[in-house]
C-alpha cells in the first residue's frame, strides 16, 4: 500500500454512540480513500468503540500515554503520513475537510492549520458560547495569535515532533502547542474547515466551570505560566 498523504488521529473512550458518525464522514472525503488513514487511539473502552472503528476501516491502537494529549501523541507517532489531522469522536467534519488541509499545506512554510467549530446541540447557551469563541479566535488570528483546536487541526508531522508534541495538561493543550510550533513556521486559520462538535462536556460539567478553566488556561499560556492540574487525569465518559 502506498504511503498516505494525510493521517487522521481520533482519541476515544467509550464512544460507541458517536464513533460511527465521524468515521462515516471521514470515509466519504473528496480525496480518494487510499490517500488517507484513520487512526483510533483507544483508552481501554469497555463498549463496542474498537469493534465499530475496525469495521469501518480504521486502525485501532491502544493508548499508552496519559490524557487526551497523550492519546494524540500516540496517534502522531503511529501515523504514516507527512501531515496529521486531529478531531474527536463526537464531531462532524465536512466532506472536504482533508482536502482543505492538504491545500493549505501546499505552502511549505505552513506547519499547522486550524479552523472554527460550533455546537451540534442547538440551544441558546451553546450557540452563544461558540459564537463568542469563534469571534475571539478569528480576532486573535488577525494578530497571528492561534490556538490549534484539538477537534479541528492538522499539523506537518515533522514540525509537530520537532516541537515536542502535546504537553500533558488538564486542558488547553491544543492552545499551548500552537505557541511552540509557530516558532517553526506559519499557522493558518482556515474558516472553510469548520467542524461541528458536541457540547455534552459543557452540559455535564457546567458551562461556567469549563469556560472559566479555558479562559484561565489561555491567560496562563499567553503569560508563559504552567497550567497545573488539581487532580490526576482520569478518563471520563460523556452521555
Amino acid at each position: 500500500m502506498a504511503k498516505p498523504r494525510i493521517s487522521v488521529v481520533i482519541p476515544t473512550y467509550n464512544e460507541e454512540k458517536n464513533i460511527g458518525r465521524i468515521l462515516f464522514k471521514l470515509n466519504h472525503q473528496t480525496i480518494p480513500r487510499q490517500e488517507y488513514e484513520l487512526i483510533i487511539v483507544d483508552g481501554a473502552s469497555n463498549d463496542r468503540t474498537r469493534e465499530i472503528a475496525e469495521e469501518m476501516g480504521a486502525t485501532v491502537i491502544k493508548q499508552k500515554r496519559e490524557g487526551i494529549s497523550g492519546a494524540r501523541n500516540d496517534g502522531f507517532l503511529a501515523a504514516k503520513a507527512d501531515f496529521v489531522a486531529t478531531t474527536d469522536a463526537d464531531c462532524v467534519v465536512s466532506n472536504q475537510w482533508l482536502e482543505l488541509f492538504l491545500e493549505d499545506f501546499l505552502d511549505p512554510q505552513v506547519v499547522a492549520v486550524t479552523g472554527p467549530d460550533g455546537p451540534i446541540e442547538k440551544n441558546w447557551k451553546s450557540n452563544l458560547t461558540y459564537s463568542i469563541f469563534r469571534f475571539l479566535g478569528q480576532g486573535a488570528a488577525l494578530f497571528h495569535i492561534y490556538g490549534t483546536i484539538g477537534a479541528n487541526s492538522a499539523f506537518r508531522k515533522s514540525a509537530f515532533l520537532k516541537c515536542g508534541g502535546y504537553k500533558t495538561l488538564p486542558h488547553n493543550d491544543d492552545v499551548e502547542i500552537a505557541f511552540r510550533i509557530k516558532r517553526l513556521g506559519k499557522i493558518v486559520y482556515d474558516l472553510r474547515t469548520f467542524v461541528n462538535l458536541s457540547v455534552r462536556r459543557l452540559e455535564q460539567k457546567g458551562y461556567l466551570s469549563v469556560i472559566r478553566n479555558w479562559l484561565k488556561g489561555d491567560l496562563y499560556i499567553f503569560l508563559g505560566k504552567e497550567i497545573e492540574a488539581k487532580n490526576r487525569y482520569e478518563k471520563q465518559s460523556y452521555e
